[in-house]
């Protein structure tokens, strides 16, 4: 199923699995979806426009619409939840395997300067996956969620403009994508300044795939390490031997803390900045004979008693009457 919103990136996506599906017979399928959000007036112009595209060129369309009333703050965020949301109903609705998206270059790009900006950790600087799973989902059958694939995560959005051009096709601009009042917007006014200093797109996007591959080696050594190190004593609780994880690398030890806290815990994800701000402490009791350490984290316990670090589930907060 292909995500389809009208822009330049998706319709040229649209055109060339089209063109794809006809010189590769037999094929799986296309089905198209556009997300209305119903936040422009033009909007519901647009999703007939993709419709009457995706007909000409043989693809079956569907328009999923955003109702209901639209958030005051934080808009650009409700509206992508809504988006993948809606394409994860749709997906399931056609039966289909594959949400593809047209995440370009660009894209990544913009991606891993903003998540920078906001202090990301190598997970966030690693930029979008080509695959994953689709942002919200859960798993609804032993088949699992559609997956989530971006499969121009390392082509330009110049490339796919000229495409179109090519092939007579129009598209849709949507003002947003030039109002100042969105981060990434502001982001984008400042590549060509990036770029003139070699802080280019390309640069970008080399940089997320350096860290992806380290992320993917730091991951293997966390996981080995809980083989070595770790225990599950009782439900919502992870133990780990304390002078193993004093011996660890930093980065490791920090990380089986964190997904301990993340497992046991009732509050949501663990946040890198509270979970390096509890690390640091932790790390000093560990090198002091019988240190003692106790503090909590995203609803969980994390206490150090002699050769043992426990994370468990964190007692109710008494609520004040």
């Amino acid at each position: 199923m292909i995500a389809v919103s009208g822009g330049a990136d998706s319709t040229a996506l649209l055109y060339l699995f089209a063109r794809w599906e006809k010189r590769h017979r037999p094929s799986p399928r296309l089905h198209a979806v556009t997300v209305d959000h119903g936040l422009r007036p033009g909007s519901r112009v647009e999703a007939m426009t993709v419709k009457r595209l995706a007909v000409r060129l043989g693809v079956a369309h569907r328009t999923m619409r955003w109702t209901g009333e639209k958030p005051a703050t934080g808009l650009q965020e409700k509206a992508r939840a809504a988006r993948y949301r809606l394409l994860h109903a749709a997906a399931r609705k056609v039966g289909a395997r594959l949400v593809i998206t047209a995440h370009t270059l660009d894209d990544q790009a913009e991606t891993v300067l903003f998540r920078l900006a906001r202090g990301s950790g190598l997970a966030g600087i690693a930029g979008m996956a080509r695959i994953s799973p689709i942002p919200g989902a859960v798993m609804h059958d032993a088949r699992g969620s559609p997956a989530l694939v971006r499969p121009l995560l390392d082509t330009p959005k110049s490339r796919l403009v000229a495409t179109l051009r090519a092939a007579g096709i129009v598209h849709a601009e949507d003002p947003s994508n030039a109002d100042p009042r969105f981060a990434r917007v502001r982001w984008r006014g400042l590549a060509p300044a990036l770029a003139a200093e070699g802080l280019t797109a390309q640069r970008l996007v080399q940089l997320a795939r350096r860290v992806r591959r380290n992320e993917a080696a730091i991951e293997a050594a966390v996981a080995a390490a809980f083989e070595r190190l770790g225990s599950c004593p009782a439900a919502h609780a992870i133990a780990f031997d304390a002078r193993g994880l004093r011996d660890l690398p930093v980065e490791i030890a920090l990380r089986l803390v964190g997904r301990a806290a993340g497992a046991v815990g009732d509050e949501g994800p663990v946040e890198l900045g509270k979970l390096e701000a509890l690390c640091e402490p932790l790390f000093a009791a560990l090198e002091q004979p019988d240190a003692r350490f106790r503090r909590t984290l995203a609803g969980a316990m994390v206490s150090l008693h002699r050769d043992r670090l426990l994370v468990e589930r964190a007692p109710p907060r008494r609520s004040r009457s």
